[in-house]
């Protein structure tokens, strides 16, 4: 079953690959567009290369835990101790708090300096989902606990 995930890994990883190649070679060939197709080489570069640097990284730990089974025991039991949970998540709960400010900042910035109404608008936007989406959850857990 290992096997079955490090091959899913590497194909995820070469499709990475291949979207960021892709990317390279849509800018050298557009280099004096405008518009989306002005930016879209720059976010097939950043998508393919997350994609790719990701599950490769995910690859070689499986492979690094493969090899030291003591050390792959001694992770699985730490990732699932409460006291590591407890962390995790105050420090979830504390960037999202820095999140909220620094999105209602980025908002007022970009509105004072007079940028394009739909760049304001989806950051907005973004910011009304994160938040509406923190007080689903909470109404959520609250129902459960």
């Amino acid at each position: 079953m290992k096997t079955k995930c490090i091959r899913r890994y590497l194909v995820y990883s070469l499709i990475g690959f291949l979207i960021l190649a892709a990317g390279a070679v849509l800018g050298k060939l557009t280099k004096d567009t405008q518009g989306i197709i002005g930016t879209l080489p720059y976010i097939l570069i950043g998508v393919g290369s997350g994609v790719f640097g990701q599950n490769l990284g995910t690859v070689f730990n499986i492979y690094a835990m493969k090899k030291a089974p003591q050390v792959a025991k001694q992770r699985e039991i730490e990732e699932m101790d409460e006291r590591n949970i407890a962390i995790n998540n105050k420090a979830k709960a504390k960037a999202y708090d820095l999140m909220v400010m620094v999105f209602g900042a980025l908002m007022v910035a970009f509105a004072l300096s007079k940028v394009d109404w739909v760049v304001v608008l989806a950051i907005v936007i973004a910011y009304l989902f994160v938040v509406f989406s923190n007080v689903y959850f909470i109404s959520r857990y609250q129902k459960e606990m």
